[in-house]
């Protein structure tokens, strides 16, 4: 795709974002079913099924731009998942890999506002109100994710992790 225009520029990003979205689903999934701590779990849980309503708002994106829900793939999310999946190979202790977990989720959160928070003005700028909103509704959401990542980190028990 040739990015001419602020709108190439907002279809590209969009594509990025919604390949992001959709590869996090299978990552949430994984940060649940790898963290020992039931409270940690249960929010990659929640944050999963917010997700895949952020995939389903992204689609609704697309149809206001008039083209068909595409993915592109993003080399910051697949280095996110590979951190990861490095990290389980070295078999850590569980206190370690929730906390590895807390970490991996607030990374993906940060870049997930940063995606939404530079597509948006963008929207704004084209006249699509109302995808600026959803934009602007799936960031706020991921700022929430993240606000309880750092409660969770906050209160992290480092004696979990072995010596």
């Amino acid at each position: 795709m040739t990015v001419e225009n602020t709108e190439d520029l907002f279809v590209e990003g969009l594509q990025h974002v919604y390949y992001t979205e959709q590869r996090l689903l299978d990552a949430l999934g994984e940060l649940e079913s790898t963290s020992s701590e039931e409270e940690l779990a249960e929010a990659f849980a929640e944050h999963r099924e917010e997700t895949q309503t952020h995939v389903e708002r992204l689609e609704g994106v697309f149809e206001a731009v008039g083209r068909e829900p595409e993915a592109a793939e993003d080399p910051v999310v697949e280095g996110m998942i590979e951190a990861h999946e490095e990290f389980v190979e070295k078999e850590p202790s569980e206190g370690a890999l929730d906390r590895f977990n807390i970490a991996a989720g607030q990374k993906s959160e940060h870049y997930e506002i940063a995606c939404y928070g530079n597509l948006t003005p963008m929207a704004d700028q084209l006249g699509l109100d109302e995808a600026a909103d959803t934009l602007e509704r799936n960031m706020r959401e991921e700022q929430d994710a993240l606000d309880e990542l750092a409660t969770l980190g906050e209160r992290f028990d480092y004696g979990r992790i072995e010596a």
